[in-house]
């Protein structure tokens, strides 16, 4: 098999690993795959761009690319942190977008945080389930690090939000 037959077939056995804490995204459509390689001997090489650097699910995120590559029938898999440029929300894919938003999670903005936000101002952030932006944030932490709970004032339901990084 050639290296580019090689990469294809690791991007497409990649494509159904989802991520452990947002089980409605794949890794590639969250961004954090950055590099597929095959090297010489069929060793396999894949890089991973953590969201966070104290990400809890980095340990499972790499032990689910081994084991689904093993299980693809990759004898020899490397699995390696791949951290310049540093992962951004903006690497999150349309398609990823639009399924946190379908399962009830607020997507981040697309492009970089504002300096209000830096300097903790809430963002405007529109409601998963009706769309207005008469929301607010109630706690800066949700479920995980890179989620934020907020509530919506016009339809009253609570919902996460996805931190723009």
């Amino acid at each position: 098999m050639s290296d580019a037959a090689g990469s294809a077939r690791v991007w497409t056995v990649l494509e159904k690993v989802m991520d452990p804490e947002l089980p409605m995204l794949s890794l590639i459509d969250l961004g954090v795959i950055r590099s597929v390689e095959t090297l010489a001997g069929g060793t396999v090489r894949v890089g991973v761009s953590p969201t966070y650097s104290g990400c809890p699910a980095q340990q499972v995120i790499r032990q689910d690319i081994m084991s689904a590559l093993h299980g693809a029938g990759f004898a020899q898999v490397r699995v390696h942190d791949e951290l310049s440029p540093p992962w951004t929300s903006d690497w999150i894919s349309a398609r990823g977008r639009e399924r946190l938003r379908e399962c009830g999670i607020a997507p981040p903005e697309a492009g970089s945080r504002t300096r209000g936000e830096l300097r903790g101002r809430a963002p405007e952030v529109a409601c998963p389930h009706c769309g207005s932006t008469r929301t607010e944030r109630v706690s800066e932490f949700g479920s995980t690090p890179c989620k934020a709970h907020y509530r919506c004032a016009a339809c009253l339901e609570p919902f996460e939000y996805f931190k723009c990084i």
